[in-house]
């Protein structure tokens, strides 16, 4: 009996796959789709790098304005020459000023001043030509930020995002995940230009982290669930072209803007032409199907079809409304052995690609590149490096793809550990190689992780597998700011060591239909023929009742009431 249940439930997905071929492999609305979870893209690429820009060095000197009192005619220089002592190179001192008198200014400049202090009213930066944060809010002078503060709190934020919106998207649905994701996206992202202090940055920051992760799951998982074969890789691969090309955006907005607020303003405004979204998106037709909610996904999946120009015949319709409501919860990742092995491969391989990454990004930033130009290359170089990873997985498949990614970037990252530090020019091209490297592996990743998954647990499980990639990221942080090297350098080849054999031993995913719950879980070893025809399957069909009937009557069951224990 058991073996009849699973060949049923078998056949159920055989039929929906079979509907989303009757869709429309990759129509006019596939095609809206994928352009729908494009544009998001830029916008996260800008809020996720704006802090690289809002962090502009300033000189600092204290203000001294008490001084116009005395003479109101003062130019700036005569000013700053009369009220701050200099350092032992002839410059002006930053954070002292001289404490002010109530001479007339013939005597202060007749005889000096030379009782010195600390700022009292705050500071100028006359040298300045751009506004940031740090001018703005006087992060100067003991007061200075600490960016490894800054960028774990980031973090944090990704790390609690992707546990939130991954639950959210596995209940309530992908559409209302990446409403709510787009709207966090206007709040906390276009807000950050009104914030009136530092801390106030900071929370947005937090918020704003949130709802970049809570996309890219959500997203990732309704364009998984949508699109067969290839179009789906190919659909998630162009999705980070378009990140990269948000990056380029960021730098060229921040190179032409000479204010902070005015960079999220501009930056930020697109969001809003995304509200739109709200009436347009579909939900996924698989995850409505394993909630039990035939008559929507039977609705959507027409819609598509109308879009398409196809027809969708009614039997396969029908067939649908025996789907089952399927039950998940978190704790499965636990209680399912095959998932909970195959969720822990996933997170060593991206803690390990977190690590590496993040422990490029901030080796990049010792030989003092500018900023605006570093991150034009970096997005002009991993564009053609996620597009090669088209062919690659055409040609090797996921799991042989992610392979090689991953060897050539961790490789690259070990190279860059040991290499000696007096060679600039190869350790710039090696970091850069391997940064691209990892990009691509990040994007293979994204495809293989979300057709490992089931759909009943999909974003929670992309959720899950982000936290190591947070954990990576951060712990890469925490070392490489202390200078921990050789630690760095030991962890980074165990990691890279366990992740490579690790990849290994995951199944390959390539021509293999999506599993939607735990109960045929891991996958079934069938093909997606693409040239099974509707005469095909109904006769199928009829087979799979006659096969029933004879089944029942042999054990004497009455055929409504087996149905009806099935649902």
């Amino acid at each position: 009996m058991l073996h009849l249940l699973n060949a049923m439930e078998t056949k159920q997905d055989e039929n929906f796959t079979q509907i989303l071929d009757m869709v429309g492999e990759f129509g006019t609305f596939q095609r809206k789709l994928v352009a729908l979870t494009f544009i998001p893209n830029i916008l996260l690429a800008f809020f996720m790098f704006a802090d690289v820009f809002v962090f502009a060095a300033q000189t600092p000197y204290c203000n001294t304005s008490w001084i116009l009192a005395m003479g109101p005619n003062l130019s700036e220089a005569e000013q700053l020459n009369l009220t701050l002592p200099r350092g032992p190179n002839g410059s002006f001192q930053t954070c002292l000023m001289y404490v002010p008198v109530a001479w007339d200014l013939d005597s202060i400049i007749r005889f000096g001043l030379n009782a010195t202090q600390s700022c009292r009213n705050r500071w100028i930066y006359p040298e300045s030509k751009d506004r940031s944060l740090i001018n703005e809010f006087d992060l100067v002078c003991g007061n200075e930020p600490n960016m490894e503060t800054v960028q774990t709190l980031f973090l944090a934020g990704l790390l609690i995002g992707s546990l939130i919106f991954g639950f959210i998207s596995d209940k309530l649905g992908r559409y209302p995940s990446i409403v709510l994701s787009l709207l966090a996206l206007i709040i906390f992202g276009f807000g950050t230009a009104f914030v009136s202090s530092f801390p106030q940055y900071l929370f947005f920051r937090f918020g704003v982290s949130q709802a970049l992760v809570g996309y890219s799951i959500s997203s990732v998982s309704l364009v998984t669930e949508w699109l067969v074969g290839e179009h789906r890789a190919h659909a998630i691969i162009l999705a980070h072209c378009f990140f990269s090309v948000g990056i380029m955006f960021l730098s060229g907005l921040a190179y032409s803007l000479p204010h902070w607020r005015l960079l999220f303003l501009v930056g930020g405004a697109p969001a809003f032409a995304i509200i739109f979204y709200i009436w347009i998106l579909p939900e996924s037709p698989r995850w409505l199907m394993m909630k039990g909610k035939v008559e929507e996904a039977k609705q959507v999946l027409g819609y598509a079809a109308c879009i398409n120009k196809k027809t969708i015949p009614f039997h396969l319709l029908d067939e649908l409304s025996g789907k089952k409501v399927t039950k998940a919860s978190v704790l499965d990742f636990y209680n399912n052995r095959q998932l909970r092995k195959v969720t822990l491969m996933m997170g060593c391989v991206w803690f390990t690609v977190g690590y590496s990454h993040f422990t490029l990004n901030i080796k990049m930033k010792d030989f003092g590149m500018n900023i605006p130009s570093r991150q034009v290359i970096h997005g002009i170089l991993k564009v053609p490096t996620q597009l090669w990873c088209i062919f690659l997985l055409e040609q090797t498949g996921r799991k042989w793809s992610l392979g090689v990614t991953l060897f050539h970037g961790l490789f690259m990252s070990f190279l860059i550990l040991i290499f000696p530090p007096e060679l600039t020019s190869m350790t710039v091209l090696m970091v850069l190689v391997g940064e691209c490297s990892l990009a691509a592996s990040v994007t293979v990743f994204f495809i293989y992780t979300a057709e490992l998954l089931p759909t009943v647990l999909r974003a929670t499980g992309l959720g899950l597998v982000s936290l190591a990639w947070v954990a990576g990221a951060i712990l890469s942080l925490k070392l490489m700011n202390q200078r921990l090297t050789v630690l760095s350098s030991v962890l980074s080849f165990i990691s890279a060591i366990l992740a490579l054999s690790l990849c290994s031993l995951l199944p390959e995913t390539q021509n293999q239909p999506l599993s939607d719950s735990l109960d045929n879980y891991p996958f079934r070893k069938r093909s997606l023929s693409k040239d099974v025809t509707t005469r095909n399957a109904v006769c199928d069909d009829a087979t799979d009742k006659v096969v029933k009937k004879n089944f029942l009557s042999t054990m004497n069951l009455d055929e409504d009431l087996f149905d009806t224990s099935l649902q």
